[in-house]
């Protein structure tokens, strides 16, 4: 996103084997909500972060946007001068009869971006890439911290993770043209080398979470 720099190094994030990451020792029970949930997540280009999302089977919808500032400024053009509090996020919609929030969480951290880089994300460089959960009740805030505290003292990462834990006060959704991107733009050179590996990651380390 931020000067769009191509490398072959640009991911920057640190794979684990799905057997090698731990699950979430704390959860939300799927007997204790109803209906379809929402997380909402920020792990720097919201291109990239929505479309592993998308990949993941028991989500139903993701739309990308901007959480952490005012209305006022939840567009594109004021969110990259990095000025505005917001983070570029997505938007998760998902059935907790299929996958949980821990479990989504576990993608957020293993797959979707690398927790351990601050206020940037690859080439994306800017408080608005930041990696950050905002969490809409107490129940999320617990699995969030928690699962932040144990991974942290498993040392599965070799840098502490920096990810914010932050109440959800508003989520904005973008611009139409960035959503669904990286389906609608499988050509573009960014996409093809921040995205698909993340993807190709999902489908060879969970085969079986992802939508047929």
């Amino acid at each position: 996103m931020l000067l769009r720099i191509l490398s072959t190094l640009a991911l920057g994030t640190v794979f684990l084997g799905a057997a090698d990451f731990p699950d979430p020792a704390v959860d939300i029970p799927a007997a204790s909500v109803k209906g379809k949930q929402t997380a909402v997540l920020a792990g720097g280009c919201f291109w990239c972060t929505e479309v592993v999302f998308e990949h993941i089977a028991g989500v139903t919808d993701v739309v990308s946007g901007y959480s952490g500032g005012d209305a006022a400024t939840a567009n594109y053009q004021a969110v990259s001068e990095g000025r505005t509090r917001h983070a570029e996020a997505v938007k998760v919609t998902y059935d907790p009869a299929k996958i949980s929030y821990g479990q989504l969480l576990k993608f957020f951290f293993n797959i979707a971006h690398d927790p351990t880089q601050l206020n940037r994300q690859g080439p994306d460089h800017g408080p608005q890439y930041r990696s950050a959960i905002f969490v809409a009740n107490a129940a999320q805030r617990r699995v969030a911290e928690a699962y932040i505290a144990q991974l942290n003292k498993a040392g599965v990462f070799p840098s502490p993770i920096v990810t914010e834990v932050n109440d959800l006060k508003g989520f904005y959704e973008a611009e139409e043209h960035h959503q669904n991107f990286c389906r609608r733009n499988p050509k573009n050179r960014y996409v093809q080398i921040n995205a698909d590996p993340k993807v190709e990651k999902i489908k060879k380390q969970y085969p079986g979470m992802v939508k047929k």
